[in-house]
């Protein structure tokens, strides 16, 4: 295990970022459906559209972080580079579909033209931000990538993504020497696919905070509940932190430090994956979580703190959804103003409050705790 000082204020942050992610276009219609009712003079844009990506890209730029963002050009990932988590078969589904001009992979998940290049250079992108750790280039990089990754599975694709990039990373990062990675993944909804594609792996302890949204059809048949444990040598390596709606700043602390932290320091983990989504945030259209700027910016001093105790500082953070045009900017901003533990907010909340009980959360964390202990051998006795 890497040691390190008490955390201190870190330099920077590199953002590797390619422009030709914005080629992507999930479309328009009633949501994430992209159907035209017919009734509705104004369609808005697919959730998942180009707009978010921009805001987080501007407000990286010229936002108060701005000067401790380094910025790196992406690449777009070759097949090769896939099959480390994807099978040759989806992959050639992938490549026939958008061939063939498109096709609606399942639920809200749509490959268009210029879908797949954009596919490309989000897994090829969150590669070299990984590669950019290992070879000791930085401790701290940010993919900024879309179109999103991490309910992708090593056969399907699912929830607006198509390859899964945090795992393509992770998988990279074993293949390189790393013993053992910690994924903590704070997207609104479950991180089946990176949980699917290490499912009977105890190199990786995969953890998802997530709402209790259950399964949503075939393209997501995890339920991401407390008992999706892992299986084989996998067990008790795959840990599901299902929270209630409404959960927000308080109840997402609690969590992180009665379930995470602990769990991430009896794992001994070499490298940190933060996989972060904005659509935990307040009136995300996405979620119910209502997570605050200060919510994600006291999740990244968290994960500071573990990163520069558990793997030398290294961390990687790979982003997934977020659907507020504007919040989701803010939100980003401050979860990366925590992750360098600055000692003082660079940025105000425009929102600012939102009323929450975190009572009911902290029954939940406390049940799961008394689950995961009896359960995960790991942990047993922790």
């Amino acid at each position: 295990m890497h040691t390190s000082p008490i955390p201190t204020p870190m330099d920077g942050i590199d953002v590797f970022w390619h422009e030709g992610m914005l080629n992507h276009d999930s479309g328009s219609g009633v949501f994430d459906s992209g159907l035209d009712p017919g009734f509705l003079d104004v369609l808005e844009k697919h959730p998942e559209n180009a707009d978010r990506v921009k805001n987080m890209l501007s407000i990286l730029k010229r936002g108060p972080i701005s000067p401790y963002i380094s910025w790196h050009f992406g690449r777009p990932a070759r097949i090769p580079d896939l099959l480390s988590f994807h099978t040759q078969e989806y992959i050639n589904e992938l490549i026939e579909a958008d061939r063939n001009g498109g096709k609606m992979l399942c639920a809200g998940t749509f490959l268009n033209p210029g879908s797949w290049d954009a596919a490309l250079l989000a897994a090829g992108t969150t590669l070299s931000a990984m590669k950019h750790i290992l070879d000791g280039h930085g401790k701290i990089a940010y993919a900024l990538v879309r179109p999103p990754g991490h309910h992708a599975q090593p056969t399907q694709a699912d929830g607006y993504c198509f390859l899964n990039n945090a795992g393509l990373a992770v998988q990279l990062a074993l293949d390189s020497g790393c013993q053992k990675v910690a994924v903590i993944d704070i997207d609104v909804h479950y991180g089946n696919g990176t949980a699917e594609g290490f499912y009977k792996s105890n190199n990786v302890l995969t953890i998802s905070l997530h709402m209790n949204h259950g399964s949503w059809g075939p393209s997501h048949p995890q339920n991401g509940s407390v008992d999706e444990i892992g299986e084989g040598q996998g067990f008790g390596y795959n840990m599901n932190i299902p929270l209630p709606n409404g959960t927000g700043d308080t109840g997402y602390a609690y969590a992180m430090t009665e379930l995470v932290i602990p769990a991430v320091q009896k794992f001994e983990a070499d490298m940190m994956v933060l996989v972060v989504g904005q659509d935990s945030s307040a009136f995300d259209p996405n979620g119910r979580q209502c997570l605050t700027m200060e919510g994600y910016r006291e999740i990244g001093r968290m994960v500071h703190f573990l990163a520069a105790r558990q793997s030398g500082g290294r961390l990687l953070i790979v982003q997934e959804g977020g659907y507020h045009v504007t919040y989701s900017a803010y939100c980003l901003h401050a979860t990366l103003e925590g992750v360098l533990n600055l000692p003082l907010p660079l940025l105000s909340d425009p929102i600012a409050y939102y009323p929450e009980d975190e009572a009911f959360a902290v029954k939940v964390v406390e049940s799961i705790k008394q689950y995961q202990k009896g359960t995960f051998p790991f942990l047993k006795g922790a």
